[in-house]
């Protein structure tokens, strides 16, 4: 199985460097300094486990020079992948599968959807319709990521806790391919269950992010830092539980309360959401895919959101002013 890592940071590039130790063959789609690390020296990876060990897989900044690939796991943040999704074709076969690890309501979501309001296009995601194009959601299987790790330095990642990708087709069928992907993460060491609803497993993940990455980058401080605040934990709550109205309406069901959410969440010392890391970095954030999105399924529904509203101006304009 050829598989081709596009984005290979600190998720990327884990996922690419236990997959080439196992055997699989791997490439890598990166850039800059991490790029050309990875091309003198070759991979290096720390995982949580004690282990430390170096892969040289094939690594480009162009995707022809990579070729065709059975598999693409696509793990750019989510701002990157309008204007890069049309330079992949290079790397897609007639059967190519493409993995979203990414953060976040994906471009896909009402695609294979019965469910309410189905048939709709999120503009916050793929504002004109250039993801979708260029990897039609026919070839998508759907990826959600539970990996804390770091790029602690170019061509180093280094991984905290076992890797977590949960996998489903958009229509819920355990199709051969799902199954074969499956078992060469989990072959390589990645814990990667087929799911039969990815999409419960999506609002499961941003229920969280929606409420503590904003929160974190607007105060600046850790979630164990913002939860403990009973103001802010106020806010946090608040903005949750409009997340899962928004959610509920769309038929998915959450077996943990709000409030053991925010606990949970505030639970996790010195974290750092990875939007806090990109505000701090200079880099763009994944504002549109956890929380925009959001506020756009809320309206398509006519669920009133307030305080993901101002939460959401102020974030977008807090970026605006960043990239000024």
């Amino acid at each position: 199985m050829k598989i081709a890592i596009v984005g290979a940071g600190a998720i990327g590039g884990y996922f690419g460097g236990v997959l080439a130790r196992s055997g699989a063959e791997v490439s890598l789609l990166a850039r800059g300094p991490h790029l050309q690390a990875i091309q003198a020296r070759g991979l290096r990876v720390q995982t949580a486990d004690g282990e430390d060990f170096t892969v040289h897989p094939k690594a480009s900044d162009d995707p022809a020079a990579l070729g065709r690939q059975d598999v693409l796991i696509i793990s750019v943040k989510a701002p990157a992948l309008p204007a890069l999704a049309p330079q992949l074709a290079p790397m897609l076969g007639p059967d190519t599968a493409i993995v979203t690890a990414m953060n976040g309501i994906p471009y896909w979501y009402f695609h294979a959807y019965a469910g309410p309001v189905a048939g709709r296009h999120l503009k916050t995601v793929d504002p004109d319709g250039a993801i979708w194009r260029a990897l039609p959601p026919e070839r998508v299987i759907g990826g959600v990521v539970r990996l804390p790790s770091s790029v602690p330095e170019p061509g180093v990642i280094r991984g905290l806790t076992r890797a977590n990708l949960a996998l489903g087709e958009p229509d819920g069928t355990q199709s051969p391919r799902l199954a074969s992907i499956s078992q060469a993460l989990m072959a390589a060491g990645i814990n990667a269950p087929m799911r039969s609803d990815i999409r419960h497993d999506i609002w499961v993940k941003l229920l969280g992010n929606m409420a503590f990455s904003p929160c974190s980058v607007l105060t600046g401080g850790t979630q164990a830092q913002v939860a403990a605040d009973p103001a802010m934990r106020a806010v946090l709550t608040a903005l949750m539980r409009e997340g899962q109205s928004v959610g509920e309406g769309l038929g998915i069901r959450f077996e943990v309360s709000v409030e053991q959410r925010v606990t949970e969440g505030g639970g996790v010392a010195l974290h750092k959401p990875s939007m806090l890391q990109d505000w701090e970095a200079g880099r763009p954030m994944e504002i549109e895919s956890i929380i925009g999105a959001v506020a756009e399924l809320a309206a398509m529904q006519g669920i009133a959101t307030p305080t993901i509203a101002i939460v959401l101006a102020l974030l977008r304009r807090k970026a605006a002013l960043q990239q000024a």
